[in-house]
């Protein structure tokens, strides 16, 4: 072969593997990117927190429970969002909300006193620390935008016997006053509760709870991740029908601080944690509150006006 024959060859041999790259002229000069997919995050319709406290007394609507020992008090609610509307609308948002909360006690207080077994429930059940197991149900129904109404049915069972099943109707109106006073917002809220069979209270006949609160929060830190959050909750309570002893009108007034810390540390999809602690002044508005269930055998209560309730936790809202 000459060497016009092998430089004809070349040539020929040339535009021949030039022809599939000029095919693709125009179409794919650049090699195509990589094909991503985002799906839209979706809200999810089920929320929910899980948590522990502990305390150095239980207080439960101005009447003394326990003041010795240790008390843990664990709980746990799911919210199910059925409706969601606009800020525009009348109805905002309907959920249906349930929850536990339990009471365990180092001090077995009661137990087996409901049953009859007496003298602190030395011979009462093999539950003796489980003081109280709370359930609720209820919707909590958002209108008006900053209105939340939630009524909700309310037992209070008492595994290691120290008191008679509890059955009631909680009706609580809450509103968010944040858009009115902005980081001064109170967050009002007003609550009656009947009781339908036995007492939360301590009178002699099923009666009304009623209870007025704010509870202004203030963030310490940036605006979205603030370094901690400080509540100052102050609640006044209040009975009629006998839900008091004596038929006794005003109950307590309670005021104090709580601290909430977000745990930032702990990974996203463990949820939001968070750690708190506390401290709430009781002022007992009434002998029958300060004399309640006073058991001057063993001392594990007393009968003053003022008491301090201190209190440390960790919760879980996801």
């Amino acid at each position: 072969m000459t060497k016009n024959s092998i430089a004809k060859f070349c040539l020929i041999a040339a535009s021949l593997l030039a022809l599939p790259a000029a095919s693709f002229a125009g179409k794919e000069l650049i090699a195509p990117k990589d094909k991503v997919v985002q799906e839209a995050v979706k809200e999810s319709c089920i929320t929910g927190d899980i948590g522990i406290n502990v305390v150095s007394q239980y207080i439960s609507r101005g009447l003394i429970f326990e003041n010795q020992g240790g008390i843990l008090q664990p709980y746990a609610d799911l919210y199910f969002r059925v409706y969601k509307g606009q800020d525009t609308d009348f109805l905002n948002k309907v959920s249906v909300n349930l929850g536990i909360w339990n009471s365990f006690h180092s001090r077995h207080t009661d137990a087996g006193e409901a049953v009859g077994h007496g003298t602190g429930g030395q011979d009462a059940s093999s539950t003796r620390s489980w003081y109280e197991f709370d359930f609720t149900a209820g919707l909590a129904i958002t209108f008006l935008k900053n209105f939340t109404f939630t009524p909700s049915y309310y037992t209070f069972l008492s595994p290691n016997d120290g008191f008679s099943t509890f059955q009631g109707l909680n009706l609580n109106l809450a509103y968010d006053d944040t858009d009115l006073l902005g980081a001064f917002a109170l967050h009002p809220h007003a609550t009656v509760l009947f009781e339908l069979e036995n007492k939360a209270g301590n009178g002699s006949d099923e009666g009304i709870y009623y209870e007025v609160g704010i509870a202004p929060a203030i963030p310490i830190g940036p605006k979205d991740a603030a370094y901690c959050t400080i509540t100052l909750p102050v609640t006044a309570g209040f009975g009629s029908n006998d839900f008091y002893a004596h038929n006794a009108g005003f109950g307590y007034v309670s005021g104090g601080a709580q601290v909430s810390v977000p745990l930032n540390f702990m990974p996203k999809c463990l949820g939001t944690w968070a750690a708190n602690g506390g401290a709430t002044y009781y002022y007992l508005g009434s002998s029958s509150l300060r004399n309640f269930n006073t058991a001057p055998a063993n001392d594990i209560r007393d009968a003053g006006n003022s008491e301090w309730v201190f209190s440390g936790g960790l919760s879980v809202a996801f």
